[in-house]
C-alpha cells in the first residue's frame, strides 16, 4: 500500500509563526507564492480540545488550498505523520528573520 505524503509547513503571518500540516505543497501559479493543499487537522474529540488547533481549523474552514507568500515560508518538511497544528508568537530571540523587503510608497518616485 502506498504511503501518503504529509508535509509540515512553517510560515510567518502577522507577527506569529504558523505550523500547519498538509497533503501537498508545490509552486503556486501565482508568482512568488507557495501552494498548500489538503490541510490536515486532528480528529475532534469532546474530551480534549486544543484551542490553538481549533482556532486554525476555524480560520481555514472551507479552504481547499491556500497560497502563502514565498518570503513568509520558514521551512517545509516531509514528515512521517501529522502533528498538532499551532500558532506561536515570534520571539525577539528567534534566529529566523523575514527577508528585507523594499518599502514602496504609492505616488512617490525615486529621483
Amino acid at each position: 500500500m502506498a504511503r501518503k505524503s504529509v508535509y509540515r509547513v512553517v510560515f510567518q503571518n502577522e507577527g506569529k509563526v504558523y505550523e500547519i500540516y498538509a497533503r501537498a505543497v508545490c509552486q503556486s501559479p501565482l508568482l512568488g507564492f507557495v501552494e498548500v493543499e489538503g490541510l490536515l487537522f486532528g480528529e475532534r474529540s469532546n474530551v480534549v480540545v486544543d484551542p490553538t488547533e481549533e482556532k486554525l481549523r476555524s480560520e481555514y474552514e472551507g479552504v481547499e488550498r491556500t497560497h502563502i507568500p514565498m518570503h513568509a515560508i520558514v521551512r517545509v518538511d516531509q514528515v512521517e505523520k501529522r502533528g498538532a497544528a499551532r500558532v506561536s508568537a515570534a520571539s525577539a530571540g528567534d534566529k529566523v528573520r523575514p527577508f528585507p523587503m523594499p518599502v514602496l510608497v504609492p505616488g512617490k518616485t525615486d529621483g
